[in-house]
């Protein structure tokens, strides 16, 4: 048989039987609900076309691959595919309708297709046309009957019946028998559709004249072409014994559990004779054509007709058992009865139901949104009744639910959100219940694994660092190492680093540091010069690979240490800071005491590094002069002498507190003189005037001290103005804008020296904490009002020195004034 096209053809058929099957294939295939119903003959090709799948479940046919279309069959064994190219059914392996349904009137396949994106299932039924395949055929060739040759004509001598695996028009149809003149043949139809071929006398039988009979039964069924099969019927003619047993009933029926063990009681049948002795003692068996089945699960007692279970009865495999029961006498020849027996099995809840898990999706992406599917599940339970009737359940505390859907067929769906770095996979643990008394139950376990998605950004182990460094380091030196790490897998967690760009002094900052964008290694540019940078900051970015990427940052706080890499600088007096020579002049009737000068140094260094002081390395006299180890006084140890030299020469060693220790001299040259200037004889003139000269001098004196302390005073209140303004904007406080910040800390320490001795007066204003250079600000004014001047000075590096000292130049009187000339009578 072929199938072709969207038709079924066999070949070598006449063509109304071709039309008729064009009838059926066209016909029988409906949508029932929401299945799609097909029929279609048995023993078709490998290929043919069932029908066009895509087309009548509404499908596009260009979408069938990229959905995943599937099939599943209930039956185990695959028969059916799809061509995907055309969205056709197609067969692909021998349908045996006998095979699959036996000798039931309608033969179901089941099928479910599943499509992705998003996820269906369809019910599909395939029903299995019976095709005339199988002849009619007696398990018994040859059959032996034996009539008394007594009997009456129309008495009735029953045949085995042909069995014929078709079902249908194409099973038995009639049954004939070849011409005599003694017998006919009339056919006996049961309830359950079963012919039972008889044998009827129509003439007396003669032994004498004719003692055997050889006939031939022919069973004919109803298909297209006509199938038959024949069995040889020999009938012996006896003598005497002309009454046979008769059953009380023709139908037997009874009820049995399943559960029945070997040897319990069904029923008993009941058969009486009208002959007396051997002619109408009875006994009781299985019919000549009773299947092998019945034998194996039945027993019956041949003397008392009581059918007893002999083998494990299973409601699942057969509900109902029919077979023949045959009486016999023991005459001669000997005569029997024959009645039906139909033996019900009642169901009792002996099997679990059975999960089977149709699709799964796994894995299923982190964040899937409530209601997504990730499998389809159905229940099987082959009881009946409320024993086949089962309820599923998920396991408790999980984010997953079941929703029904069509007959016994559910859905796992989310039920909450999920995250693969708390739980990687899921054990969904399914339970299925049926509804027998006892219950009974099974479990099932599905994994369900999670794909991870970029929902976590890198974390630094901290979120700022602090790195020392010390200055004048080597260039390419690793500073520290940062560290993130990302919960997240794969190129999700994959981790690069990056520095965001920023301004230090006006300077991009990476101008100064770099890193390695694989392990977060930091690295310096260049070398750090503490005193044109103390402190910055870098923000590094750690950025995973996920799409979008996520990142996060964290400040790393650079602080580079002092070194004492600069010598103390001197700005006072102004000639020594320059380098060359200073001179002084002292008189000679200067006291022991004296202040001659104050040498003035700076350090750009910071902490111990700034810690100046002075020695007197070498002096013309050394007994003559000492020098103050902390403010750089020069100072006489004793009077001056007339014997003492007019010039003394004085190396002042100026030192820092530093390791190494930096050190720088200064060279200050006294000339002793007996004589004073023209302004100093008026003084002196003056003063031979009592009250009034003494009144001058005490006048200047009070001015003097009166304005260091208001110029103070009023520098003090400048600065703290200024320093406060400066914190709430981005101005500058006698500072640079890169140390603005360093001033805003509350808790700086500033100090105020006053020193009113010596040719020079100021006010220092010292300011300074931990983690910056001290700094400090100083008035200068000479001592008479007209010279005054107020100047601040901020020792930022070596190289403002030139411009500090000539800013004192500008404000000190000739350097021939003293401030004891002044004093002189």
């Amino acid at each position: 048989m072929e199938y072709l096209g969207h038709g079924i053809m066999w070949n070598k058929l006449p063509a109304w039987q071709v039309l008729l099957w064009w009838h059926h294939f066209y016909l029988l295939w409906s949508t029932i609900g929401a299945q799609t119903h097909y029929s279609i003959p048995e023993e078709l090709k490998q290929g043919s076309v069932v029908g066009n799948i895509a087309k009548d479940l509404g499908l596009l046919v260009p979408e069938l691959h990229r959905r995943k279309l599937r099939i599943t069959s209930e039956a185990g064994k695959q028969y059916f595919n799809v061509d995907l190219g055309k969205g056709e059914l197609l067969v692909t392996d021998r349908i045996d309708r006998e095979e699959l349904c036996g000798q039931r009137p309608s033969c179901l396949l089941p099928l479910e297709l599943v499509i992705d994106n998003p996820l269906q299932v369809h019910r599909v039924e395939i029903e299995i046309l019976d095709t005339n395949d199988h002849s009619p055929s007696f398990q018994t060739k040859e059959k032996v009957v034996k009539i008394a040759e007594l009997v009456n004509p129309g008495a009735r001598f029953p045949l085995e019946s042909a069995n014929d695996p078709d079902v249908g028009s194409n099973s038995v149809r009639t049954y004939i028998i070849n011409k005599n003149e003694h017998f006919k043949l009339t056919t006996k139809n049961l309830k359950d559709g079963r012919k039972i071929p008889e044998l009827v006398l129509e003439k007396p039988l003669d032994r004498e004249m004719q003692a055997v009979h050889k006939l031939v039964l022919t069973a004919v069924d109803g298909g297209d072409p006509v199938r038959s099969g024949t069995s040889e019927i020999t009938v012996i003619v006896l003598d005497i014994n002309d009454n046979a047993p008769q059953f009380e009933r023709q139908v037997y029926e009874a009820n049995v559990s399943e559960r029945a063990t070997s040897g319990t009681e069904i029923l008993q049948v009941k058969a009486t004779d009208a002959d007396e002795g051997l002619n109408g003692d009875i006994e009781y068996v299985f019919a000549e054509q009773t299947p092998d089945l019945i034998l194996a699960l039945f027993d019956i007692n041949q003397s008392t007709g009581t059918i007893i279970v002999k083998g494990v009865l299973d409601h699942e495999s057969n509900s109902l058992h029919r077979f023949d029961i045959t009486a016999k006498d023991k005459g001669n020849p000997e005569m029997d009865g024959h009645c039906s027996v139909e033996i019900k099995i009642a169901d009792i809840n002996d099997n679990n139901p059975e999960i089977v898990v149709t699709s799964l999706t796994t894995p299923v992406p982190e964040d899937s949104a409530i209601g997504t599917v990730i499998a389809i599940i159905s229940t099987r339970d082959p009881d009946s009744g409320d024993n086949g009737k089962v309820t599923l359940t998920v396991s408790p505390k999980s984010p997953f639910k079941l929703n029904p859907s069509i007959s016994k067929h559910y859905s796992l769906v989310t039920n909450g959100p999920l995250d693969r770095e708390t739980n990687g996979q899921y054990s969904v643990k399914l339970i299925a219940t049926d509804s027998g008394k006892p219950p009974l139950k099974s479990e099932k376990t599905i994994v369900v694994e999670l794909l991870d998605v970029n929902d976590n950004p890198p974390l630094f182990s901290q979120r700022s660092y602090a790195v020392y460094v010390k200055e004048n380091n080597a260039p390419g030196i690793i500073l520290c190492s940062v560290s993130a790490s990302d919960l997240d897998s794969g190129e999700n967690a994959k981790i690069s680093y990056s520095i965001l760009d920023s301004k230090v002094q006006d300077v991009s900052v990476s101008s100064y540091v770099y890193i390695n964008s694989d392990n977060g290694s930091i690295y310096s540019m260049h070398s750090f010069d503490y005193e044109k940078l103390k402190v910055f900051q870098i923000q590094v970015q750690a950025k995973d690979q996920g799409s979008p990427p996520l990142s996060s940052n964290a400040t790393v706080h650079v602080f580079i240490l002092d070194q004492n890499d600069n010598a103390p600088a001197v700005i006072y007096p102004s000639s020594a800071a320059l380098g060359s020579l200073s001179h002084q002049r002292m008189p000679r009737s200067a006291k022991a005491g004296h202040l001659v000068t104050k040498v003035t140094a700076v350090d750009a260094d910071s902490g111990h590094n700034a810690w100046i002081s002075y020695r007197l390395a070498e002096a013309t006299d050394a007994s003559l002069f000492t020098v103050n180890q902390y403010t750089g006084e020069v100072r006489t140890k004793r009077a001056v002498s007339e014997q003492d030299d007019s010039s003394q020469r004085l190396l002042i060693e100026i030192k820092d507190d530093g390791e190494p220790v930096q050190s720088a001299t200064a060279t200050v040259s006294i000339l002793l003189e007996d004589a004073l200037h023209e302004p100093i004889l008026d003084l002196r003139h003056k003063v031979s005037e009592p009250s009034r000269k003494t009144g001058r001098i005490t006048l200047y004196l009070i001015l003097s001290l009166a304005s260091v302390s208001v110029l103070s005073l009023v520098t003090f209140l400048i600065l703290a103005v200024k320093c406060i303004r400066t914190s709430r904007g981005s101005g500058s406080c006698c500072m640079r804008r890169s140390d603005c910040d360093d001033y805003k800390n509350p808790n700086r320490n500033l100090q105020i020296q006053l020193n009113t001795d010596g040719p020079i007066k100021y006010v220092e204003v010292l300011g300074g904490d931990m983690m910056s250079q001290s700094q400090s600000f100083r008035s200068c004014m000479s001592p008479m009002s007209e010279y005054s001047d107020f100047t601040l000075i901020k020792p930022s590096s070596t190289t403002d020195f030139k411009e500090v000292i000539s800013v004192l130049d500008a404000s000190l009187p000739d350097s021939t004034w003293t401030f004891e000339s002044q004093q002189v009578s």
